[in-house]
């Protein structure tokens, strides 16, 4: 089974459409980043997903499950770290996790619990009440409860929203590691960088629609281009080339196609391989891509 089918959603608040006809599907052992602007609809898709909130039109299925039609069976199977950090009062991080273990109606694993204790560097923590705990640990609580019953999806909705660079790094390792132990992954992010490390494919929304969904890779290199700044040993005579950006003494800049051939741009441009003392290349990011794909520049 499919671990995550959406099929034409659509969420309506009266007369607002927040999310409209959005399809894709997550395959097994596959990060899927679900990107775009503050209010673009990704946080409303995962309440959808896991029954927060009703939707209006359309279908969602976990594994093979309606989330409408059997949400309990459906939530089983899925694990979910909300965007908001959820205070749990005055319990310690081990109560709160073995209360949280008897939501799903299964045996408390004291050995998995552990090994995710460890992994997330609270285990040393476990007996402090969780509202003396900072905020990146928190975080890390968070993510242990949603792993905690072994759901074979999961829905990460900011994973890494407010917390520190060590940290970040961290959760980008452990989520490296739960992809190769098959689980697949959906992920929102405004961090681009994170999203072009860790997605296999992306899906860019804007206003509740669907704008693009491909690989990581593929939209690289559709919808971005690398800058490629040429030092030179001495002044040349004003170069003429489509695809340059700027011009002193001793520099050129150009906006590159990713797959164009340096060797192509300097025969081009006439430009003597024995004048360029240095080449520094910046290839295309994920932001280009949104930038690109939000402005609806993309010929």
């Amino acid at each position: 089974m499919t671990p995550l089918v959406i099929k034409n959603l659509t969420k309506k608040y009266g007369r607002l459409v927040a999310v409209e006809g959005v399809s894709f599907e997550i395959q097994r052992g596959e990060v899927f980043g679900l990107l775009g602007p503050n209010g673009a609809g990704k946080t409303t898709i995962i309440s959808n997903i896991v029954t927060l909130q009703s939707f209006s039109e359309g279908s969602i299925e976990v594994f093979g499950i309606n989330v409408q039609k059997n949400p309990r069976l459906a939530k089983a199977r899925i694990g979910f770290v909300p965007q908001e950090l959820i205070h749990h009062g005055f319990f310690t991080v081990e109560e709160i996790l073995k209360y949280h273990a008897t939501y799903f109606g299964i045996p408390l694993d004291k050995e998995h619990l552990k090994y995710l204790l460890d992994k997330l560097h609270l285990y040393h923590h476990r007996k402090k009440l969780v509202n003396q705990l900072s905020g990146g640990m928190k975080r890390r609580l968070l993510i242990i409860k949603a792993l905690l019953h072994k759901p074979k999806l999961l829905l990460l909705d900011e994973p890494t929203a407010g917390v520190d660079v060590e940290l970040r790094a961290s959760l980008w390792k452990f989520i490296q590691e739960l992809k190769k132990e098959n689980l697949s992954i959906l992920l929102t992010t405004h961090y681009l960088e994170e999203a072009e490390l860790l997605c296999d494919r992306i899906g860019i929304l804007d206003h509740g629609r669907l704008r693009k969904v491909d690989t990581t890779e593929k939209m690289l290199q559709d919808y971005s281009s690398k800058k490629v700044s040429l030092k030179l040993c001495s002044p040349l005579e004003k170069v003429s080339h489509p695809l340059l950006t700027a011009q002193s003494d001793h520099l050129l800049d150009f906006q590159v196609p990713n797959e164009m051939p340096l060797s192509q741009l300097f025969q081009e441009a006439s430009i003597p391989m024995n004048c360029i003392q240095d080449i520094n290349i910046k290839m295309g990011t994920l932001e280009d891509v949104m930038q690109t794909i939000l402005t609806g520049d993309e010929s």
